[in-house]
């Protein structure tokens, strides 16, 4: 009863309510969950011709990605927003602090990590599997589907470790999103990051808590589905 009545209290000094935290997990989702669809759209590729072909420049490539993981996130904030200003190659789509910037950074930066990890998921793949994909006759793109099966669990652990690089992201989406509300209390670019830096920094520590509490929350879900993931199908995966 008493943490229910300091939830309520709480609350009540909550700026907007509930309409502001609905609309800061919707933002924060939306732009987390269709950088990180693309970014796999983009990684499981490069991270199967890799694992599969032997050709000039694979270790550096290899290696490029491997860096990509530790990209500072202000730096791709830096370049996000100069690509997307008035003097940028996409300044004629007026893109500067939307979601869809926010997009852009949260994709450069999920991209290595899926990546990554996906490369590491698909090498991990016994020869031998391939080979007898290839002896009943699979084609190319047979042998691709059967190797993304046996590799489903790194290939899975892979995404999630791409969605928790970008919905904790707070420096390239402050840059490029501006951390952005109306005056009613919806977000137009506020993310629970920068939501709780801003609540922070303005001494309303216990909204910031709220708001970590809810960010809290999505992580362990991100954990918990990694976990059922390799309860299920970890034998698979070595």
């Amino acid at each position: 009863m008493s943490l229910e009545l300091g939830t309520l209290a709480v609350l009540a000094d909550f700026p907007f309510e509930w309409n502001y935290i609905r609309s800061i997990i919707s933002v924060s989702l939306y732009v987390s969950l269709i950088a990180v669809a693309l970014s796999t759209l983009c990684s499981l590729p490069v991270a199967l011709l890799i694992g599969f072909k032997e050709f000039r420049g694979k270790t550096l490539l290899t290696s490029l990605i491997n860096t990509g993981m530790g990209f500072p996130s202000v730096v791709v904030g830096l370049v996000v927003l100069f690509a997307v200003s008035n003097q940028g190659p996409l300044g004629s789509f007026d893109l500067v602090f939307t979601p869809e910037a926010m997009i852009m950074s949260q994709f450069v930066l999920a991209t290595p990590v899926i990546a990554g990890v996906s490369l590491a998921a698909v090498s991990s793949v016994e020869q031998n599997v391939r080979d007898a994909a290839y002896a009943m006759g699979g084609t190319r793109t047979d042998v691709a589907f059967v190797t993304i099966k046996e590799a489903r669990y790194g290939i899975a652990t892979a995404v999630l470790a791409g969605f928790g690089r970008a919905i904790s992201e707070v420096g390239s989406v402050l840059i490029v999103g501006g951390n952005i509300a109306r005056s009613d209390g919806t977000s137009v670019t506020r993310t629970l990051t920068t939501a709780i830096q801003l609540e922070a920094r303005q001494g309303r520590f216990e909204t910031a808590m709220l708001l970590g509490a809810i960010l809290l929350v999505l992580v362990l879900a991100v954990n918990a589905i990694v976990v059922r993931l390799g309860n299920d199908g970890g034998g698979r995966y070595r």
